[in-house]
């Protein structure tokens, strides 16, 4: 099976996104496979110091959007390429270089496909894109719609995912020896423990906004009063009237001594994938299965942003989740069913047909 040859290649392709060697190497070989399926390699460009792949058409109708870097490090997967029964387990497998497979085989054989359709690969997803950011907006503003190849909730589609803010919090303190004169000192860890639980009250569990603290440093001998401090900050929200809310309140934070300094940095990072984007298509999608036979699918709303926000942001009518059947993403336990991916490819391509007969 040429896909799994492909597909193969691609996870022993190791590409975590801060390797730019690696993330370069993934992005060539994808414009390979390009060039033997499809019989173009697409081009390889940098946007802001980055690898992209794009193939097809540079004013498209329809953009099939994917990512080839991954969370891991090379060397995380022993061995880095396993089938066990229907399962197919390595790095980046369900998240999300089977999507991108699927995507490229689901549009073999539709004429005139490089006219009106675009598949894009980035390699800072992972990151944030911020380096991709700009390119995606610019090429969803100009389309009918952009399909997001993320992977499937349990074979469902995604038609809403929660934006994103990140914050990096730093108190200043004053060191001083911890046992001859503490009072001399300021406490960053005390004051950076103080904001953490101001930050904690942020949350709101009734319209699912999540404020976690996540990573912390202090302090530079145990004998010292910590002279600084950093807090990062996760949040999340269905809303972006959230996700403002919870910036004004970030931004408001002051430190209990008055001699220490606080600096905020960070901000809104992806805007939430809501439904008025995404459900016209959602809709399509599901009249396109029943003609072709298919169960329904269905569709479900995450915690998890992707590239999908961005291009929502931008105007455009988003479907998210058309990528791999499987279970595991960031975790050990990353895999793919197998028995799943021929479904995807056909489901693609019928839907790729009927939104570019439009």
């Amino acid at each position: 099976m040429t896909f799994l040859v492909d597909l193969k290649s691609l996870v022993e392709c190791e590409s975590p996104s801060e390797d730019l060697a690696a993330c370069t190497s993934v992005i060539e070989l994808a414009a390979n496979i390009a060039e033997l399926r499809l019989g173009k390699p697409g081009k390889i460009f940098q946007e802001n110091g980055r690898p992209v792949f794009w193939w097809g058409s540079e004013n498209p109708e329809v953009v099939l959007l994917a990512h080839l870097d991954t969370v891991w490090p090379i060397g995380s997967f022993q061995p880095t390429w396993k089938i066990t029964g229907d399962e197919l387990s390595g790095p980046g497998t369900f998240d999300m270089k089977v999507g991108f497979l699927q995507a490229l085989y689901s549009i073999v054989g539709i004429p005139e496909v490089d006219r009106k359709v675009a598949l894009i690969a980035t390699t800072d997803e992972e990151l944030g894109s911020q380096t991709s950011k700009e390119l995606i907006q610019k090429v969803a503003a100009g389309a009918k719609a952009v399909l997001v190849l993320e992977a499937a909730v349990d074979g469902k589609v995604k038609t809403g995912r929660k934006g994103t803010a990140m914050y990096r919090i730093t108190v200043t303190g004053r060191a001083a020896h911890a046992g001859l004169e503490p009072e001399k000192g300021i406490n960053a860890t005390a004051e950076i423990a103080a904001i953490v639980l101001q930050v904690l009250q942020l949350a709101n569990p009734e319209t699912g906004t999540t404020v976690v603290p996540t990573t912390m440093a202090s302090g530079t001998t145990t004998n010292t009063v910590p002279a600084a401090a950093t807090l990062d900050i996760d949040i999340r929200s269905f809303s972006r009237d959230e996700l403002l809310r919870v910036d004004q309140a970030i931004h408001v934070l002051r430190a209990q001594h008055p001699e220490a300094t606080i600096a905020i940095s960070g901000g809104i990072n992806r805007p939430p994938l809501e439904l008025s984007a995404t459900l016209d298509l959602y809709n399509r999608l599901e009249l396109v299965a029943a003609a072709i036979g298919m169960d329904p699918i269905g569709h479900a709303s995450v915690g998890g942003a992707s590239d999908g926000n961005f291009a929502a942001a931008a105007g455009a009518k988003v479907l998210d989740g058309l990528g791999a059947v499987g279970a595991g993403a960031h975790a050990p336990h990353e895999h793919v069913i197998l028995s799943s991916i021929p479904h995807r490819i056909t489901l693609l391509n019928s839907f790729i047909k009927e939104l570019i007969r439009d």
